[in-house]
């Protein structure tokens, strides 16, 4: 059962750790240290993944809402998070977006990456993510969620593998399965990608397709 014992004075960097289990070295900034980690931990969860679920405030951007006389303005969205998603959706994992704001910015980016699957004005995200399952015909077990806030904690207890960026709030962090070494809008959607690629032995062939020509992404 996930509990909230996140030592909360300390960023996970790539790892969930229990607060009886902390030890100041696990805790060192390795960029690529979430792989491995990751692979110890989660493995079996990552390749059965299916479907990954993303917030978008905090996690496609970086959380900041940009507002005018006439509403929203715009948003930033990160590139290699783009082609991250894109190559995702070209390997077998369907790429969702659940988010509790309503925007065209987000319609139109989905649309450009190839996503097609957007809830939007979402107040229950758990019961967005099992309806989103079952239009899928997938298990839970089959779906991985990346949120940054309190209202991502329902679908994060529901789903297989839970993410959080690294500027998540502390309960958030707490929380999910792992912690990405990644802000929100800075990439940690693609970090979360390739975690779940590595896991399934894709992730190099992907990157190797790269060196003869190029794969058709959006970014």
């Amino acid at each position: 059962m996930k509990v909230f014992d996140f030592p909360l004075d300390k960023k996970n960097n790539g790892r969930h750790f229990y607060a009886d289990d902390y030890d100041e070295e696990d805790y060192i900034d390795d960029e690529y240290g979430s792989f491995v980690d990751f692979e110890e931990e989660h493995r079996d969860q990552a390749r059965r993944i299916r479907l990954l679920a993303l917030d978008v405030d905090g996690v496609l951007t970086d959380g900041t809402i940009y507002m005018g006389n006439d509403g929203e303005m715009f948003k930033g969205f990160n590139a290699k998070d783009g082609m991250g998603i894109s190559y995702a959706l070209r390997n077998g994992i369907e790429v969702c977006i659940i988010t509790g704001r309503t925007s065209e910015i987000v319609r139109r980016r989905a649309a450009e990456l190839g996503i097609t699957c957007v809830r939007e004005g979402v107040r229950d995200k758990a019961a967005a993510l099992a309806q989103i399952a079952e239009d899928y015909k997938l298990e839970l077990g089959e779906i991985a969620y990346i949120g940054d806030d309190l209202n991502d904690l329902a679908p994060m207890n529901i789903c297989s593998l839970s993410f959080a960026p690294a500027d998540a709030a502390d309960p958030v962090l707490g929380f999910c399965d792992c912690v990405l070494m990644h802000d929100g809008g800075q990439g940690a959607v693609r970090e979360a990608i390739d975690l779940i690629l590595a896991a399934q032995d894709k992730l190099d062939y992907i990157v190797n397709s790269y060196l003869y020509s190029g794969q058709g992404d959006k970014q």
